[in-house]
């Protein structure tokens, strides 16, 4: 006789804390790693003054690499989250809004190698003798404007993920459809702003940075209400369609025995 052991899937509830959790540690890196990091040490339009600030402070550098990199994973994570979450709303949307979120973080870690080609551009090398002086700074430069260029590339999926993303919230019936208007209002905040850029060479304003507050919600809620949010058991029926089921679902009357009196 043969024995099938089968794990318990995660809940639900776990499935938010899950994403709740990775969305704050990732925001924590992604701030650390690029306004701390990138925006201390880059200076726009200043080759000479970036690849010092770099080379004066590597290890800071370094570590907002790998911060890059923890975010990368996190996107994983969260996506993965996300997905058993929003499962019961409508399956294959959900598959598909991981899957924008998935290739974005792949576009993202390609974008990243930019940063690791800076690191060897200024490590002082011996094969690196054959740049002049003065091509070094510009060779570092524009990797790094092309780690910039790929990320916002990678942005582009990433405001379709939180477009359905919103949607499937919108829909599902146990998460406040204002965070999903807000979702929606955010993901295209991201594709105004990554259209624009390539579009319009002056483009400079960041809409997203007004947007982010939809997301910044969601990550609250989920960490303080995703704990309490109602276990489906048929992971295709959204709780709407649970409870018309059982108001459908009523029980057949039984009919009572006769009792016949014996005549005396």
């Amino acid at each position: 006789m043969k024995m099938t052991i089968r794990g318990a899937d995660i809940s639900q509830r776990k499935a938010a804390i899950v994403a709740g959790f990775g969305l704050l540690i990732m925001t924590m890196f992604a701030i650390f790693a690029n306004f701390f990091v990138r925006q201390s040490l880059i200076v726009p339009g200043d080759a000479a003054t970036t690849a010092n600030n770099i080379m004066a402070d590597e290890l800071l550098f370094r570590s907002g690499i790998c911060s890059f990199i923890i975010v990368i994973i996190l996107d994983v994570v969260v996506a993965w989250a996300l997905y058993v979450l929003l499962k019961p709303v409508n399956k294959s949307l959900s598959l598909l809004t991981a899957w924008f979120r998935l290739v974005y973080a792949t576009i993202f870690g390609i974008a990243l190698l930019n940063l690791v080609i800076v690191l060897h551009l200024l490590s002082g090398a011996d094969y690196l003798t054959v740049f002049e002086t003065d091509q070094l700074p510009a060779q570092v430069m524009l990797f790094l404007n092309a780690f910039s260029y790929g990320w916002q590339i990678g942005y582009v999926f990433f405001g379709l993920h939180l477009f359905v993303l919103g949607y499937l919230v919108f829909k599902s019936g146990y998460i406040p459809r204002i965070l999903g208007v807000l979702l929606i209002i955010a993901g295209f905040g991201y594709l105004i702003d990554s259209f624009g850029i390539f579009l319009l060479p002056n483009y400079d304003v960041t809409i997203a940075l007004f947007t982010f507050i939809g997301e910044l919600l969601f990550m609250l809620w989920l960490l303080l209400k995703g704990a309490k949010i109602p276990e489906m058991k048929n992971q295709d029926e959204t709780p709407a369609e649970k409870t018309e089921a059982k108001a459908e679902e009523k029980p057949a009357e039984t009919p009572k025995p006769e009792v016949k009196k014996e005549e005396e």
